[in-house]
């Protein structure tokens, strides 16, 4: 604990997806370990809660309304965060949401919505504070999915653009490291969050049950020290859960297992607009 003490104190940390989730809980665990954190989002009420835990316990943190598919929100999230506390040490893009359904039953336009955020925006944020990130050799942090190597039917929208994240860290590493900068790609499996109570629309269905199996998730306050102490280790992947780190072990070695479970799993009949995995 000491030792990320010293590597977070005095740096200052931009979070996108900062409301809820992997998000708020990683701004709260870095200001508690001496970070100045910024936590953006479009839910201003939920930011303010996330800053007013995070001062309650001795840290510092600003609330800053985005949306991550506007360039304009995020050049001036950036340009308020450098002015609140002087500069950028570490850039999380955790913003995301999932699209799903039947590739027959979706439309381009389905995929172009999917990608505007979990792509685009993450593109958009990376350079809004690339400068700044280099000149303070610092850190960028991608969050992706188990799904950026397994494919499950039926969400082609999700994986294809978690599919993407995973690239853009293999060949950001490559063209960031050599001028400083340390790039970490997260890769969680189930984590206890309500991204799968987001409708296709991308707004959250706050009636709605979590169809995944609590037994099965981690919580977002052990993932957020898990990636806390991942960036602190300049990890170029860190993989999040146990069925996380199996499923892309089969992925990657023995692929045709998960095409035969992926038939099995096709959904038969109506599909639900709001499953998602993290």
């Amino acid at each position: 604990m000491s030792t990320l003490k010293s590597f977070y104190t005095g740096k200052s940390v931009f979070i996108t997806g900062g409301s809820s989730g992997i998000g708020a809980a990683t701004a709260v665990v870095m200001a508690g370990l001496g970070a100045q954190v910024v936590v953006t989002a479009r839910r201003a009420d939920m930011l303010a809660s996330v800053v007013d835990k995070i001062k309650l316990e001795g840290g510092q943190a600003l609330a800053i309304a985005c949306d991550v598919t506007s360039r304009a929100d995020l050049d001036q999230a950036f340009e308020l965060a450098r002015q609140t506390f002087g500069k950028i040490d570490i850039v999380v893009a955790n913003a995301g949401m999932g699209v799903e359904g039947p590739a027959d039953r979706l439309t381009t336009a389905d995929y172009r919505r999917q990608f505007e955020v979990n792509v685009f925006g993450v593109l958009d944020t990376i350079y809004a504070g690339l400068d700044e990130i280099k000149r303070n050799h610092g850190a960028v942090v991608l969050v992706g999915s188990v799904m950026g190597y397994a494919v499950v039917p039926a969400m082609s929208p999700y994986t294809m653009s978690k599919f993407a994240i995973t690239a853009l860290a293999e060949t950001l590493h490559q063209d960031l490291r050599p001028l400083g900068v340390s790039v970490t790609l997260i890769s969680p499996g189930l984590i206890d969050t309500e991204i799968r109570r987001v409708g296709n629309d991308g707004v959250l269905k706050s009636q709605s049950k979590d169809p995944a199996p609590k037994w099965l998730m981690m919580s977002a306050e052990k993932a957020a020290r898990l990636i806390a102490r991942a960036v602190a280790r300049g990890r170029r992947e860190k993989i999040l859960t146990l069925h996380a780190a199996v499923l892309i072990w089969v992925a990657r070695h023995f692929p045709g297992i998960l095409r035969i479970l992926g038939g099995r799993l096709r959904p038969r009949g109506r599909v639900r607009d709001h499953r998602r995995l993290n």
